[in-house]
């Protein structure tokens, strides 16, 4: 055993499939313990906001006016001002701009929309609010007004006031700020980081991911454990006992077989309902659908292994049937099963994946998978509106799993297989 051991872990292939697996476990173990909470809480007030942090706006002033003056700490930031006008002017406001200097007659051939500083220069000297071109829609003047505001808001003035409702009803000034002053986050009450931002519900994407990664993978072992436990059992007595029993679980396995999986898989999901489908449930359905290629190779190797010497020899020491199978035949396909097992789980992520797309996989409210993400991201159209972190990471998720799952089983079939050993 030991031998086998160090024999598997000198394999590259098992090694990285394995280490890749394990470290997607680990992650998915250790993160909940620094952000807990419930995956499924909703925390923004609409959906889909962008991966980065978040501070809160209110808290931000509020730090800055009644924070102890040396908290608001001065700086002058090389490029400050123009990342303001950047984060003000969009790309699309650029090209309106540059639309609009063309429509009064500026050669824009020259203009490079990425030239901020000509840009603006360009956009003082033609645009005058007051009074709007001939051939211009109103619809394209409120347009252009509204860039030109919001380009009046940033450079304007240097210093912004605060003010507040006093007893008496009226607005008085609490305190003003400059544009080079800051204050740190830490001072700052309410702040979030979402490394992968929100889904369509509001919900931080990272802890969903790590929840619905781990059920997902929960789901893929107890199929993979139910359907490798019926296809050995099947194929240890088929190949092993053969006669009439071989013929009924042959009969069995082709009718299984005949029908597609994953039809047969859709048509019991979809008559168990939606409320009686929790994850174990699916990944039971999952598993007794997907066993049949599993028995069909189990049986094969037990033919090739039932006439050998050492079977016969325990025959005419009177064993049972359970012990020669138990001590015979079952070591020397072990390997086989583990690798059959390994395919079987990941085989089982994928249909639940699969199942879930198509609105039959586990009920939703109860608790995230892979599969759900997906469909969930795929109902509210994240991936036709450019909200690329609402799927792109869980078909990474997905794929990195499924790939480390069959490197470990290539790894194992280069040490096991005699005919693929260099």
């Amino acid at each position: 055993m030991r031998h086998m051991i160090r024999n598997v872990f000198h394999s590259p292939k098992f090694v990285w499939g394995f280490g890749i697996f394990v470290f997607i476990l680990i992650f998915c173990i250790v993160y909940p313990l620094f952000n807990p909470g419930n995956p499924l809480e909703m925390l923004q007030v609409g959906g889909f906001a962008a991966p980065g942090t978040y501070v809160n706006v209110y808290d931000t002033v509020a730090a800055d006016i009644n924070k102890e003056e040396t908290l608001k700490i001065k700086f002058r930031l090389p490029g400050a001002d123009e990342k303001r006008l950047e984060s003000v002017l969009s790309a699309d406001d650029r090209n309106t701009m540059l639309k609009f200097l063309a429509k009064v007659g500026v050669d824009t051939s020259e203009v490079d929309v990425e030239d901020l500083d000509q840009l603006l220069e360009l956009w003082e000297k033609y645009f005058d609010p007051t009074s709007q071109p001939k051939g211009i829609t109103r619809a394209d003047w409120n347009k252009y007004k509204r860039i030109n505001n919001a380009i009046n808001r940033i450079s304007s003035t240097d210093r912004r006031s605060v003010s507040e409702k006093d007893q008496d009803g009226q607005m008085a000034a609490v305190g003003d700020f400059s544009s080079i002053d800051y204050v740190s986050v830490d001072e700052v009450a309410n702040h979030i980081t979402l490394p992968l931002g929100t889904d369509n519900f509001g919900r931080d994407m990272l802890k969903e991911l790590v929840s619905a990664t781990l059920t997902s993978v929960e789901m893929g072992f107890i199929a993979g454990t139910v359907a490798t436990i019926i296809g050995l059992l099947f194929g240890l007595l088929a190949g092993y006992v053969g006669g009439v029993l071989d013929d009924i679980i042959t009969f069995i396995t082709n009718l299984f077989t005949v029908i597609p999986g994953f039809v047969l898989l859709i048509l019991i999901s979809f008559s168990i309902g939606q409320e009686q489908r929790g994850v174990t449930t699916v990944a039971l359905v999952i598993g007794l659908t997907g066993w049949t290629w599993t028995a069909r190779s189990v049986r094969s190797q037990v033919i090739s292994l039932r006439n050998r010497d050492h079977v016969n020899l325990s025959k005419l020491s009177g064993h049972s049937l359970f012990r020669i199978i138990l001590s015979d035949i079952l070591p020397y396909i072990m390997s086989y099963v583990v690798m059959a097992f390994i395919l079987q789980v990941s085989s089982g992520i994928l249909s639940e994946a699969q199942l879930s797309l198509l609105g039959l996989g586990p009920k939703s409210t109860e608790t995230p998978t892979l599969g759900l993400m997906m469909n969930w991201s795929m109902l509210y159209k994240a991936h036709t509106s450019g909200y690329w972190w609402a799927y792109f990471p869980i078909i990474l998720t997905i794929a990195g799993v499924s790939f480390s799952l069959n490197l470990m089983n290539t790894g194992l079939d280069q040490v096991f297989n005699p005919a693929l050993r260099d």
